[in-house]
């Protein structure tokens, strides 16, 4: 999984990053006409680690899975469980 969608998403689901991604790899969340605890999620099968969605992102909730910060690293599984 090369990059995480985290907690700042949630309730925010800002689609920039959707529009720049090549593969088409960012997801809404099943409900998101009702945006409320609802966020974006990349499929980890999908995602070919480009890296524009990054950038992107005005609230910053985008991460390399290595570089997700510590204390946002339950959206690691999250982003994982989604696909499942």
């Amino acid at each position: 999984m090369p990059y995480v969608i985290c907690e700042p998403c949630v309730s925010t689901c800002d689609t920039a990053c959707v529009e720049v991604c090549p593969v088409d790899c960012i997801q809404p969340s099943e409900g998101f006409e009702d945006v409320a605890g609802k966020q974006l999620y990349i499929n980890p099968d999908e995602c070919i680690d480009c890296g524009a969605c990054e950038p992107e992102c005005p609230v910053q909730a985008i991460f390399q899975v290595d570089e997700v910060p510590d204390k946002w690293k339950n959206y690691i599984d999250i982003n994982a469980d989604y696909f499942k």
